[in-house]
C-alpha cells in the first residue's frame, strides 16, 4: 500500500499562443491521456474543451466534458480519487493532451482499479470488468 502524503494543487502558467496551439475536434473536444508522475502508468483517457483545459491549469486538479452527461467535472470531487496535475503537455499537431498527475486514493478507473487500462489482449479472460460497490 503507498503511504498517504500531503496533495497540493500546482497551477501552471501559460500563455494564449499555447492555448491557441491546441487543435479542437468539430465538438470543441481534445483528448486527454493522464498519466502517473511517478510510475509512468497510463491511468486513464478523457475529454476537454477549451474551458475544461484553462480549469486544469489555473486550479492544478483535472477537469473534463462529460459527452454523456453534457457537463464539466473534476476528478475525484465525488470519489475522493483526485488528480494533481504537474505538467500539461500538447503534441506535435496540438491534437492530443497529455496529463501528468499525481494520482490520490484508490485509482482513477470508475470500477476501482487503479488505471483504466487494466486488461489486455491474449491475458486471462475470466478478468472482467470488476462490480462497482
Amino acid at each position: 500500500m503507498k503511504p498517504q502524503r500531503a496533495y497540493e494543487p500546482s497551477p501552471i502558467a501559460f500563455s494564449e499562443a499555447e492555448m491557441a496551439a491546441v487543435s479542437y475536434d468539430e465538438r470543441g473536444l481534445v483528448p486527454a491521456v493522464v498519466q502517473e508522475v511517478g510510475s509512468g502508468e497510463v491511468l486513464m483517457v478523457a475529454w476537454m474543451d477549451e474551458s475544461s483545459l484553462r480549469r486544469t491549469l489555473e486550479t492544478g486538479r483535472t477537469w473534463f466534458w462529460s459527452r454523456s452527461r453534457q457537463e464539466y467535472w473534476c476528478k475525484g470531487e465525488t470519489s475522493g480519487d483526485r488528480q494533481w496535475v504537474r505538467e500539461v503537455r500538447y503534441d506535435c499537431d496540438g491534437d492530443t493532451l497529455l496529463v501528468k498527475v499525481d494520482q490520490e486514493g484508490r485509482g482513477a478507473c470508475h470500477t476501482g482499479e487503479h488505471s483504466c487500462f487494466f486488461r489486455a489482449f491474449g491475458s486471462d479472460p475470466a478478468r472482467q470488468v470488476p462490480q462497482l460497490p
